[in-house]
């Protein structure tokens, strides 16, 4: 053994393969230097200390004093988006703003465009039918379906709700709008305008020799099937489109591909890349390989000087001009959701919608085909086509109850190798039951839109395993508002001891969901109740309780919250001897006082086992009937810690089908107590493409007041922050990230070629520190 080691056991196997001797890590108390004991010995304090010196001595020398530039000039901000990519310098006004899409030369048999449905469909035999939503007489807001078609209940559904509200505003109902308006589109003959006189005419491309197009190039091909071109979208939602590429290598490619053709519009060629600083902008609630993907792409494949990644939420704050917000990120495909305190994105916050400005512009087409939309021959998978429905949604759609009105709306089509059409269209309240599927979300096929979408794995790695936070990956992987949203999913799980010194036994009872998710109507609670009280959708129910203890904040790493929803008494003897004992007095006083005060004392709830509990707690079961014990309310027994992923709920897709409102609110509560909420509903700032749909603020503003009135004391008014002024709503998370790569305070944040070679994705961790 060694000598000076102490504690060295000794070797009896000898089966070492070895001789070495491995020793033991040195005591610090016996250290005299001070090396890695101060920030000053990090490799990230030694690499800007370089920096400097090399820059004082090429000043001194004045061979390569820099010239004099706009701050910013040097920064190239690039924000990816499901339908459009932002990129620029950060010192431009605005960003350079393509479709990000890109068209490939493919070899013969090139698949045809298919266009995903995520919008329920109204049967075969009635999508050209009257619609079913028929007033009776004397009550000119009540709403009466005479189908039996799925489609036309949920389309009533969400009628309802606008017809409550147009009650409220004392608005007037058109009567037979729809009869109206379906005869008149039905009879009505498009204009031909001449090529000459069409101002907007398109440039279609027939022909070209190029291996790949993007932008709006890409969607300027008049038939990419037989040119022999297949045109993709690499980001869908806020991660790869895995749905529509075979590989994700191929997907890699064609980001870079888009990226470099972008900068090119920009004045920036591939040989000065290593002269730029890039911030790219990622989601909130991301994924941790596409954020290596994209560092990936842009620091080794292109060669960029520097990166630094910033969350979207926190790059509207700065944007805004505001320090705390509640962000809501309303995108093509995605509505994400977070609360920003004093620059720093909570985590627990995080929530993504799967919805968006997409859903809307379908939902528009079915609602104006059930009327007898004009333009027959319409295929949303045809790019064009999806065009004359995204331009009809921006001038048409609202989201306020006093434009809906039976009007007159003209719409242009253009198609390759035809003159432009004119066609006229009259509407009355589709123009608004489009929009209002964000907080009604019945209608909306979660299950289609996720079909076909593949989750990218690689194999783990040292990094990786130096990066992770938690051993719990469950808990790692889903934030505090999704499992609020979620918590009326999970079985409810009654205790039970059993006698014969085995496990206690766990009583399921699943609590099965509405396969629609209803919106605005919220579980009746009285004014007093806590903001823990989760907030579920009408159509589905919460777990049935007694007078036992409300929920408690369901904690990431406390798989025991499910378990707090049950108040439901025992039925072994064993803990109403315990409560006959000890809690008679507070019993008598109330059960809802005695059990709350017994589960606050209770807390942390534990596993226990029969075989280390009380001896009293084998006693045999001589309770009252169950209706005596219910009225008395003895406390709850311990509840058993079962883990949630137990449970095979995916969280974060069942989060994702709540409505807006619902999901701002329970945003907020993740946040913490009534004083928070209080904080960020007066503070929301709506941000992306959606948000420019007019009365949206309103919509938001109305709704979220209503939920928050009678669950939140003292609760004000909400309040929607709106961008400011001359600043489009889609560009602000791009300027925002601009606003950071001009400070001097994002020197700290930067990552090297060098840094990521070295440390890979805890580069980004130690730099980064949301991730």
């Amino acid at each position: 053994m060694p000598r000076g080691v102490p504690n060295v056991k000794r070797d009896e196997s000898a089966m070492r393969f070895t001789s070495f001797h491995v020793p033991l890590a040195l005591n610090p108390k016996h250290v005299g230097s001070n090396y890695l004991k101060s920030d000053s010995q990090t490799l990230w304090s030694r690499n800007a200390v370089r920096a400097h010196r090399s820059r004082t001595v090429l000043d001194e020398t004045g061979s390569a004093t820099p010239t004099e530039t706009r701050r910013g000039a040097k920064v190239v901000v690039i924000h990816p988006g499901s339908r459009f990519l932002r990129i620029g310098r950060a010192s431009d006004v605005t960003p350079l703003t393509i479709p990000n899409v890109i068209a490939r030369r493919h070899a013969p048999l090139v698949p045809a465009p298919v266009y995903v449905q995520g919008i329920s469909r109204p049967r075969d035999d009635r999508k050209r039918s009257t619609p079913s939503v028929v007033a009776p007489s004397g009550d000119e807001y009540a709403v009466n379906v005479a189908s039996d078609d799925p489609f036309d209940a949920k389309v009533a559904a969400i009628t309802v709700s606008l017809r409550d509200r147009m009650r409220f505003y004392k608005l007037r109902v058109t009567p037979n709008a729809a009869s109206i308006a379906t005869t008149f589109n039905e009879q009505f003959k498009p204009e031909i305008i001449p090529e000459a006189n069409d101002p907007y005419r398109i440039d279609w491309i027939h022909s070209s020799e190029e291996p790949y197009l993007i932008g709006e190039k890409a969607l300027r091909l008049a038939d990419p099937e037989q040119m022999g071109y297949v045109v993709r979208w690499p980001i869908y939602g806020g991660n790869f489109n895995t749905r529509d590429y075979p590989s994700s290598q191929v997907i890699y490619n064609d980001i870079e591909t888009i990226f470099r053709e972008a900068l090119k519009q920009k004045g920036i060629e591939a040989s000065m890349y290593k002269e730029y600083s890039v911030v790219v902008v990622i989601p909130d609630y991301y994924d941790r390989l596409y954020v290596e993907a994209l560092v990936r792409i842009l620091l080794v494949d292109m060669g960029f000087k520097q990166l630094c990644a910033q969350q979207e939420s926190l790059a509207a704050t700065y944007g805004a001009g505001i320090s705390n917000a509640c962000v809501v990120d309303m995108g093509a495909v995605k509505t994400s959701i977070a609360c920003v305190d004093d620059g720093l994105v909570i985590a627990d916050t995080r929530m993504v919608l799967s919805m968006g400005g997409n859903d809307i512009t379908e939902f528009l087409y079915i609602l104006l085909e059930k009327i007898g939309f004009p333009y027959r021959d319409i295929n949303l998978a045809r790019s064009y086509d999806w065009n004359v429905m995204e331009d009809l949604k921006a001038r048409i759609c609202t989201l306020a109850e006093s434009d809906v009105a039976l009007n007159l709306y003209d719409f242009y089509v253009r198609r390759p190798g035809k003159p432009t059409e004119k066609y006229g269209l009259r509407a009355y309240d589709e123009i608004i039951l489009a929009p209002m599927c964000l907080f009604e979300p019945r209608v909306i096929e979660f299950e289609q839109k996720r079909a076909g979408m593949r989750f990218l794995s690689r194999a783990q790695d040292i990094a990786e395993e130096m990066v992770e936070q938690s051993s719990d990956k469950f808990t790692e992987r889903y934030t505090q508002a999704m499992l609020i949203s979620t918590q009326h999913l999970f079985p409810v799980l009654v205790p039970a001891i059993n006698l014969e010194g085995t496990q206690p036994v766990v009583t399921p009872m699943v609590q099965t969901p509405a396969t629609e998710v209803q919106s605005a109507a919220l579980t009746p609670q009285g004014p007093s109740v806590s903001t823990t009280t989760p907030v579920t959708p009408a159509g589905e129910e919460p777990p049935p309780t007694t007078n036992g203890p409300k929920d408690e904040d369901v904690e990431m790493a406390d798989a025991a919250a499910p378990a707090t929803e049950s108040g439901a008494p025992s039925t072994s003897g064993a803990d109403e001897e315990k409560s006959s004992e000890n809690k008679t007095a507070e019993a008598s006083t109330g059960g809802e006082d005695a059990t709350t005060k017994a589960t606050s004392n209770e807390l942390p709830i534990e596993i226990i086992d029969v075989g280390d509990a009380d001896p009293k707690q084998a006693a045999t079961p001589t309770g009252p009937p169950p209706g005596q014990q219910r009225q008395q309310a003895p406390p709850p027994p311990p509840m058993i810690h079962i883990p949630y992923r137990a449970f095979n709920i995916d969280v974060s897709f069942e989060a994702s089908k709540l409505p807006l409102d619902v999901a701002i609110f329970n945003s907020a509560r993740a946040a913490g107590g009534d004083e928070k909420i209080r904080k960020y509903l007066q503070a929301v700032l709506v941000v992306g493409g959606t948000a420019l749909v007019p009365g949206m603020a309103h919509a938001l503003e109305s709704r979220l007041q209503a939920i928050a009135t009678p669950l939140v004391p003292n609760m004000e008014k909400v309040q929607i922050i709106p961008p400011p002024k001359d600043v489009d709503p889609r560009v602000l998370v791009w300027k925002g990230a601009a606003v950071l790569g001009k400070m001097d305070g994002a020197a700290d944040l930067w990552i090297t070629p060098a840094d990521w070679e070295l440390f890979g994705l805890r580069a980004l961790k130690e730099r980064c520190f949301f991730l």
